[in-house]
């Protein structure tokens, strides 16, 4: 058995990210679920998703809809209460450091973009569309390994610009120092959020049951640490028909 909640994890929300797993530990207890005590988030993410022992996890929804396609399901996908998406949705932070006097995406396309990983959905699918849609795509690529690091780069002035999942800019703002030379240049579209999954397709539904209870059964205040209005329902084909940029690597 393995599982993972690594996409939103970091100390100082550690003590509430327990809890959270523990609730859910105990709602699939009373379900008949059987799940491991320890959460494996130092693990090689798609060694995670990838093996058949996966009883529970969150993914991006570009590998989902990719690598991760017909090998795990759908459990249910949290609702962070982002302004301006629907529940169960998310968008990315344009962002730019704050004294760059550039105020239009366009004027961006020779500038240094910096992503995450090109096989997230809010770090790369989405900054590759809306560079389309304003007629380029940056030809100065430079993958950093995580949200936080592209933040970082792009606020010490490695970098001029980078796509960063609105839910982790929350975090950003609130714990990192960084976060004051950075400013949003625009947000991306909503598309659906980082889904939590599971190998074990015929316990889903019950999967999703009870982390609802678990969302439910959260003091407020952690919920309010990390961000959790709830959870429901996004279905595949919803999170396939979202386009893939062409140079995605997994």
């Amino acid at each position: 058995m393995i599982a993972s909640l690594m996409m939103y994890n970091r100390p100082e929300i550690a003590a509430e990210n327990a809890r959270y797993w523990g609730l859910i530990r105990q709602a699939f207890a009373a379900r008949g679920i059987e799940v491991p005590r320890e959460l494996s988030n130092d693990a090689d993410e798609f060694d995670v998703w990838l093996s058949p022992d996966l009883v529970f996890s969150q993914t991006c929804g570009l590998p989902y809809r990719t690598t991760l396609n017909g090998h795990v399901a759908l459990v249910g996908t949290p609702d962070f209460g982002l302004e301006g998406c629907p529940a169960g949705h998310y968008k990315s932070a344009v962002l730019v450091r704050a004294d760059d006097p550039r105020e239009a995406l366009s004027d961006f396309q020779d500038a240094r973009f910096v992503f995450n990983q090109s096989c997230s959905q809010s770090g790369y699918g989405t900054a590759y569309h809306l560079a389309q849609e304003h007629g380029f795509w940056f030809t100065d690529r430079k993958e950093s390994g995580g949200h936080v690091l592209s933040a970082k780069a792009v606020a010490e002035g490695s970098a001029d610009i980078a796509f960063v999942d609105a839910h982790t800019y929350r975090f950003i703002e609130r714990y990192d120092t960084h976060g004051k030379n950075l400013r949003v240049l625009t947000y991306t579209a909503p598309t659906p959020a980082t889904p939590y999954i599971t190998a074990d397709a015929a316990q889903a539904d019950a999967m999703f049951e009870g982390v609802r209870a678990a969302v439910a059964a959260l003091d407020h205040a952690d919920r309010e640490v990390l961000g959790l209005n709830g959870v429901v329902r996004i279905s595949h084909d919803a999170y396939c028909a979202v386009p893939n940029p062409p140079d995605a690597t997994f």
